[in-house]
């Protein structure tokens, strides 16, 4: 379970630089800006969950491979955007799967922690959705959890899979794979078919 929780945590740590990093470059962001942008995509999220669940210092200061794993997309995003560009939309792309992933090792590692259900659950939806709220507030965007667009939801449903699998006591590595694609599959629905939540009506 450690491999896999650290797999999914890498992978996301990645993904979501190279969509921190995307940011930076669509907002004209010099290499430093971009770099700041990349990494704080990239490991807010998780710096949230371990400062919650009182893993400090958090992996991702303390472990050199987090920082790697967000500084290089960073790098890479930077010095060949039009390579990365070619992607449809790239940034909601690498959001997605960010998202995915860090819902899947952020429920995995509350759960190692012997958080309850619920906890975990709130804690997978939180490592999800931390690293794209502090990337859209460094670029001035109101953050895409806090949109009409379901995001949050589909980082709920991951985690919840998830910890209700662990519970039932089915293997960890299906599981895992289970909520990350179904998480992965609700959020680019949304956006291909602009699936909205509920807003409240405007007052008179």
């Amino acid at each position: 379970m450690s491999l896999l929780l650290v797999a999914f945590d890498l992978g996301g740590t990645f993904i979501f630089g190279l969509s921190g990093a995307v940011a930076g470059v669509k907002h004209r962001a010099d290499l430093f800006g971009v770099l700041v942008l990349s990494f704080a995509a990239a490991n807010a999220g998780g710096i949230l969950r371990d400062l919650l669940i009182g893993t400090v210092p958090p992996a991702a200061i303390s472990d050199w491979r987090y920082i790697v794993a967000a500084l290089i997309p960073g790098l890479i995003t930077f010095y060949s955007y039009p390579v990365v560009k070619r992607l449809n939309n790239p940034v909601l792309i690498f959001d997605a799967a960010g998202l995915s992933l860090f819902a899947v090792s952020g429920a995995l590692k509350a759960l190692d922690f012997h958080l309850n259900p619920f906890g975990a659950v709130l804690l997978g939806v939180l490592t999800g959705v931390g690293g794209g709220m502090v990337r859209d507030i460094l670029v001035a965007e109101i953050p895409a959890v806090l949109r009409t667009d379901v995001y949050a939801v589909a980082a709920l449903v991951g985690a919840s899979i998830v910890v209700i699998g662990s519970t039932l006591g089915l293997p960890t590595i299906v599981v895992a794979i289970i909520g990350g694609v179904l998480c992965f599959v609700i959020r680019i629905l949304a956006i291909q078919r602009h699936w909205k939540l509920p807003t409240a009506r405007h007052a008179e």
